[in-house]
């Protein structure tokens, strides 16, 4: 009995010049896709790490702005990003005497009161870095999702081909078998070969698209904390 494997490496070895191709592009897309998951795998990591320790600093900070302050610089990852932005549209509302204080302690001015309009700006500021930083969790996964559906499809492609070049190419009268099994067999290559970058990237795919909805998740949580604290400590002004 001939290994599977053994039998892959025949077919490859007896491709027709369309089965060449195929293979070869499968072979690019199934680089391109583990290297996506590669990345996607990190990112994904390393973002719900940091969420989870700016969700516990925030927790536990004083007021809405002292994280701003301490690390005015961050803002790499999705929930930085969102944080740094509902801050600094909240500063820029503020008036320049109450800002200038602000910058040189950790306190919250009377002055620095806003008007429920003004809150419901850092709202809209809030919600718009929210919609631009969930975008960018979903970023790469479309890489993914079209490698994982176009390496089966073209080894379909290469199969049907092949098929077709075997049966075009017999003779009259020809032993159907002795002629046909060796090109049927190498005309399935690429369908086997699709198959196998398709399945672990299916499985690959669902487990980080879990992993971002988890994120997502956490991030709206988080804008409506941020968005809560705002008017909770910055409420008071008249319309």
């Amino acid at each position: 009995m001939v290994p599977p494997i053994a039998g892959l490496i025949d077919g490859l070895a007896i491709q027709n010049t369309v089965g060449v191709f195929i293979v070869a592009f499968q072979g690019v897309c199934a680089l391109f896709m583990t290297g996506a998951i590669i990345h996607k795998t990190r990112q994904v990591g390393n973002w719900s790490s940091v969420m989870r320790r700016f969700r516990r600093d925030f927790d536990t900070s004083a007021n809405v702005l002292s994280i701003y302050f301490e690390r005015r610089k961050d803002g790499r990852t999705p929930v930085e990003a969102l944080y740094r932005a509902s801050c600094e549209r909240l500063l820029k509302l503020i008036q320049p005497e109450a800002r200038a204080r602000m910058y040189d302690s950790s306190f919250l001015p009377q002055d620095a009161a806003l008007s429920p309009r003004e809150i419901a700006l850092v709202d809209s500021a809030c919600e718009r870095m929210l919609g631009k930083q969930l975008l960018s969790l979903d970023s790469g996964m479309g890489l993914i999702s079209t490698c994982v559906s176009l390496t089966p499809m073209l080894g379909l492609l290469g199969t049907v081909w092949g098929v077709l070049d075997a049966f075009g190419d017999m003779e009259p009268g020809a032993a159907m078998m002795q002629k046909l099994a060796p090109s049927i067999s190498a005309a399935l290559v690429t369908t086997v070969i699709g198959l196998i970058i398709a399945i672990p990237g299916v499985a690959a795919y669902n487990w980080l698209n879990a992993g971002i909805r988890k994120l997502s998740e956490m991030l709206e949580s988080m804008a409506d904390e941020v968005c809560g604290r705002i008017a909770c400590e910055f409420q008071g002004k008249g319309n």
